[in-house]
This record gives C-alpha cells, sequence and structure tokens, in this order.
C-alpha cells in the first residue's frame, strides 16, 4: 500500500496497473499453451496406440494369410503334378544343299556377269535383227566365254531364231540357255573308276587347288565305301608332300611318298604296289605341275603312263587337270599347253565360287574339247562336286 501510495504520488501507478495487467495475460497465455501441450500430447499417443493396434492386427491376420497361400501353392502343385509334362520337340537336323543349289549359289557370280550382260542387250531392243546378235556377241565375250565359243553360239542362235521364227527379244534367252546345254552335254563327265584299282592322275600349275582337289577326292571316295591311297609324285615342288600328306590325314587314307626331288616314276610305282598288297579300289597319284619346260613335263609324264600300263594293264586310267576359275582366259591358256603334252580326259574346275569368269566352261568344253568333270562351288571338304551340264546350264541363266 505504502508502494501504491508512494507511486500514485510520483505518478507510477498507471504503470504499475499496466504491467500487472500483462503479468495476468502472460499467466493466461502460459496456461492456455500448456493444455494445448497436454492436448497435443494426448492427440499423438493416441494416434500411437492405434498405430499399434492396427501393427498387432495386422501382425494376428499375417499368419493366416501365410497359411492360405501356402495351401493354395500345394493345390497348384498337386494340379501341375496330374497335367502332362510337354516334351518339346527336338531340332530338325539342317538339311544340306543339293549340288544344284550349291552350284547356283556358286555362279551367282558368273550368273551376274552373263545374265545382266544378255538381259541388259535384250531390254535395249524391241525387235531381233543383226544388230542384236553382234551385241549379244559383244556380250558373251566380255563375259569370259571367249571369242571362238561366243562366234559360235551367235552363229547356233541365228539359225534357232530362222527355224523356230523367233520375233519376240524375251525369247532369245531361252535359245541361248538351249544352246549353251547342246555345247556341254556332247561330252561324258563321268569320271571312270570301273577296274580295281582305278588310277586318277592329276595335274596343274602351283596355286591351281591342285594338292585340295585331291583330298577333297579322297574324302569323297573314302565316303562310298572305297580303299583310296594317295601318291605324293609331285617330288619337285616345295611343300608339296606335306601339303598332301595333311589331305591324307584329314581324309583318313594311306599315302606313299619319298624324299623331295626323289623319281617321281619310283612314287608311282611304289603306289601301285601297296594298292595291290592293300586290295586298294582307288589310286590318286599327285604329278607334275610345271609348264617352264614342255620337254621335261612329257616326259615325266609318258614315263609314268609307261608304268601304269605295265603293272595295272587293263586298268581306268584318268588324266584330270586342274583350273582356277579365277584366272579365266588365262586358264584357257593352261588347258591348250597341258593337253600338247598330256592326254587331258577332264577338267576339274575350281573356286567357281568366287569367280565371275565361269564362262570358261564353255571355252574348255568347246575349244578345247575336253569335259569338265569336277567342280569346286565351295570351301568345305564335300564341296567338290560331279559336274551336271544340264544344272550348270540352268543355274547359269536362272
Amino acid at each position: 500500500m505504502a508502494f501504491k501510495k508512494f507511486g500514485s504520488f510520483f505518478g507510477f501507478s498507471k504503470k504499475e496497473e499496466t504491467i500487472e495487467e500483462n503479468i495476468e495475460e502472460i499467466k493466461e497465455q502460459a496456461e492456455t499453451l500448456e493444455e494445448n501441450g497436454e492436448l497435443q500430447k494426448s492427440e499423438v499417443t493416441e494416434s500411437a496406440s492405434q498405430d499399434m493396434s492396427s501393427l498387432e492386427s495386422s501382425e494376428e491376420e499375417s499368419p493366416k494369410k501365410t497359411e492360405d497361400t501356402v495351401h493354395e501353392e500345394s493345390l497348384r502343385e498337386e494340379k501341375a503334378c496330374e497335367e502332362p509334362v510337354s516334351v518339346p520337340e527336338p531340332e530338325q537336323p539342317v538339311q544340306k544343299k543339293g549340288f544344284f543349289a550349291k552350284l547356283k549359289d556358286g555362279l551367282s557370280k558368273t550368273r551376274n556377269s552373263i545374265s545382266s550382260k544378255i538381259d541388259g542387250v535384250l531390254a535395249a531392243f524391241g525387235k531381233v535383227d543383226e544388230e542384236l546378235f553382234e551385241e549379244l556377241e559383244e556380250a558373251l565375250i566380255m563375259a569370259d566365254v571367249g571369242v571362238d565359243t561366243s562366234l559360235y553360239i551367235i552363229d547356233a542362235l541365228r539359225k534357232k531364231v530362222k527355224e523356230q521364227r523367233i520375233t519376240e527379244t524375251d525369247q532369245v534367252k531361252g535359245a541361248i540357255e538351249e544352246i549353251v546345254a547342246e555345247i556341254l552335254t556332247g561330252r561324258d563327265p563321268s569320271i571312270n573308276t570301273d577296274t580295281k584299282p582305278a588310277v586318277i592322275m592329276v595335274i596343274g600349275v602351283n596355286g591351281v587347288g591342285k594338292t585340295t582337289s585331291i583330298g577333297k577326292m579322297a574324302s569323297r571316295y573314302k565316303n562310298e565305301g572305297k580303299k583310296v591311297i594317295l601318291g605324293a609324285a609331285d617330288t619337285f615342288r616345295a611343300a608339296a608332300i606335306d601339303q598332301l600328306q595333311v589331305w591324307a590325314d584329314r581324309s583318313g587314307v594311306d599315302i606313299i611318298k619319298h624324299q623331295e626331288g626323289s623319281d617321281p616314276a619310283s612314287v608311282v610305282f611304289d603306289t601301285i604296289a601297296a594298292a595291290k598288297s592293300r586290295g586298294c579300289d582307288v589310286i590318286i597319284l599327285d604329278t607334275a605341275g610345271r609348264l617352264h619346260n614342255k620337254k621335261n613335263l612329257m616326259d615325266e609324264l609318258a614315263k609314268i603312263s609307261r608304268i601304269i600300263e605295265r603293272e595295272l594293264p587293263g586298268a581306268s586310267v584318268e588324266t584330270l587337270l586342274v583350273l582356277d576359275a579365277t584366272t579365266g582366259q588365262n586358264a584357257v591358256v593352261q588347258s591348250k599347253l597341258f593337253s600338247e603334252t598330256a592326254t587331258i580326259t577332264g577338267i576339274i574346275l575350281t573356286k567357281l565360287d568366287g569367280s565371275a569368269k565361269g564362262g570358261i566352261v564353255l571355252a574348255i568344253s568347246h575349244e578345247q574339247n575336253i569335259p569338265v568333270k569336277l567342280v569346286g562351288v565351295g570351301e568345305g571338304i564335300d564341296d567338290l562336286q560331279d559336274f551336271v551340264p544340264e544344272d550348270f546350264a540352268k543355274a547359269l541363266f536362272e
């Protein structure tokens, strides 16, 4: 009281009242905050208790769901056991391509070369006349058919056009295919192996695929059930004997060989003796392939021929010349040179699948009168196939 009076005396009483009022407000706010805090605490507690109860209820229900799931899975397994198990069908073996399919693939480059040129000429002309014949002749020459053979084909085409009264250019291509087939079918393409043993001499310059062709032939005859023996009579070419040994091992056939530089005729003699004692069906001789000295080559082949005639009288003998199709007209020249020194009975044309110059088959058959007997249409050991003239003519234009 004394303080109030003292304060009133100095004029501070109003301020004191204001302070007291503020203190009362602060107390009220504190009480309010305390009440709110209790409320929020109770809300949090209630929410937490709800979450716990929810969690407990889920834990109580989960075992029931697991049991149901297990039951359903067991039912599915029992049902699966009752159902028949489907066994996948075995994969069908991949069928190998036949000769015509291989030949058609192998002749793709040659076919594009010859057929495209012929088609281009025919498309440029609306009628069959002499100018058309001249353009076709040039197209054939450019396709490595050869000059003489191209002239022969066009002359035969003129006669056929006149006889059959062909007036449409789309019929001309069919007429050319018929003439090509006639050129190829005039000679026997088979290899004579009727006698036991039969002899096959193989000649050819380095790099044409001579040794590879011998190995493929050996494998082929062995697969036919024949007993084969190889004679390494090309004794002067470096590594020729080793290469032939590799092919003998790969094909699983016997081989007779001497040291490098030995007499080829002596190798032939020993090979024939071994073939007789072992009961071989086919003798394949890797013989000389040199053209730089025709006289030596001729003498060597003549000596080998005399040994064969003396040791195997009446035996069937084939002399096959190996030519590389990729060399084009050079292969035709080789066939002429070898024909001057030996009696060539047939041609093995290799690497036909990698060449656009397969037209040399026509040149060799027509100009040299030598049949093509085997053709290489791939790198596989079974890709050396018999030459079928009709199939070749068909594959050349289709």
